[in-house]
């Protein structure tokens, strides 16, 4: 089958169009159900009726544009929604990579006949609630999470949805229908930009723990309680981060990352000792058993360090995502195509950011491609990738689509 060709001209106008949507400076603020999120869904539904798609917007904002093909059909997708300090290509890129890949295959004659069908998934910034809209679409959503997911400044998820007139009903995937799910995203990460390799194969994605520690002193006043007899609360806090970074530093592989997000004092008063604190933690690694290394560390270091501290030491685990590894086959298919479209200049990788594609891959054999992010920055306005790597890494996505759905049939 001879290459297909994308237009890059189509795919950059149509990333720079999407960008206006909640631009700010030079990132981009579009969290989920707000006007910028939603007139970008409206804009995108258009996008993918005019190239030829059955198109809708389903009752949690997935945005869906079926092919009008019979055929068994290839899923590609990602999301459009962003953090509250968002770049541009963050998901967007991927969603805008499945539109142009669907219209280059029905512009060549060779490709044609393949069934494509695309989507931007609603949520998976976590808002509300994490891949809310694809784990609506495959059937894993909790019934009580449009009653009880709340967002972070305590806006419920059912008033969101009913301000922006969706119902909550989400599209169901027919199994029958889809042969695979491919997605491709920014790295989000240094890797391939310090290599200097234009696309990242992805193998695994890494697993992910959160936890909420908190820790029980007693509140006092600041200036009259001698050191010697506090059971300040932020003060162990503090050191107990101290420990818990030195202990994974030497635990961790090169691959292990650790945050601690979030942190606050109670009652949070300058002159009055914290009585409690609580901090959020987070670590990621593509190795299940080193999750459990780290789990059990943290888990030994409270049980040791209330008595030095002074403090009572709880924790509770808020997330456990098992580390995904992707399909062998799809991965065959990528890395053939990526060596014929930039010969030497991939590389096959981990995956350290969560995406849909390891929820899909529990239901579809699923692949995932990266493209440089610069200074390995992302989440954040200075979030940027070069044009001729958004256009090479659209191009091994085309091809690769082609080959993924002539073989299966």
């Amino acid at each position: 089958m001879k290459s297909v060709s994308i237009n890059p001209d189509r795919l950059l106008n149509n990333l720079y169009e999407l960008r206006k949507f909640g631009q700010y400076k030079t990132g981009v603020v579009r969290q989920m159900y707000s006007k910028a999120d939603m007139d970008s869904r409206y804009w995108l539904r258009e996008k993918m009726t005019s190239a030829g798609l059955s198109a809708q917007i389903d009752g949690l904002g997935n945005v869906i544009g079926y092919s009008k093909k019979s055929a068994r059909t290839l899923l590609i997708g990602s999301h459009t929604d962003t953090q509250p300090i968002g770049g541009w290509l963050d998901g967007a890129y991927g969603v805008i990579c499945a539109l142009e890949v669907y219209s280059a295959l029905a512009e060549n004659p060779d490709t044609a006949h393949l069934s494509i069908d695309i989507a931007s998934w609603a949520d998976e910034e976590n808002t509300f609630h994490d891949f809310l809209g694809c784990k609506g679409f495959l059937g894993q959503l909790q019934p009580q999470v449009i009653n009880t997911a709340i967002r972070a400044d305590g806006f419920r998820l059912e008033d969101a949805l009913k301000a922006v007139s969706l119902d909550g009903n989400s599209e169901q995937y027919d199994p029958e229908r889809y042969l695979a799910y491919l997605s491709i995203h920014i790295e989000q990460g240094p890797r391939l930009d310090i290599s200097q390799k234009q696309v990242g194969i992805v193998n695994q994605i890494s697993g992910c723990r959160e936890f909420e520690i908190s820790f029980f002193g007693e509140s006092n006043h600041a200036g009259s309680t001698p050191m010697a007899m506090r059971r300040d609360a932020g003060m162990a806090m503090m050191e107990f981060a101290t420990i818990l970074n030195r202990r994974f530093r030497q635990t961790g592989t090169k691959q292990s990352v650790w945050t601690i997000g979030h942190a606050e004092f109670d009652p949070g008063a300058v002159s009055v000792i914290p009585g409690k604190a609580i901090m959020t933690l987070q670590f990621r690694d593509p190795s299940p058993a080193q999750l459990d290394r780290m789990e059990q560390a943290l888990w030994q270091m409270a049980k040791a360090l209330q008595k030095d501290l002074k403090v009572e030491i709880q924790i509770e685990k808020e997330t456990d995502i098992a580390p995904v590894r992707l399909d062998g086959k799809v991965q065959e298919v990528l890395c053939h195509i990526a060596q014929q479209h930039c010969p030497n200049n991939w590389q096959v990788m981990s995956s350290g950011a969560i995406h849909d594609t390891g929820i899909f891959s529990h239901v579809m054999p699923s692949g995932m491609l990266l493209v440089p992010s610069i200074g390995g920055i992302s989440h954040s306005f200075d979030e940027d990738t070069s044009e001729e790597d958004l256009i090479i890494g659209c191009e091994v996505l085309a091809n690769a689509a082609a080959e993924i759905v002539r073989q299966a049939s």
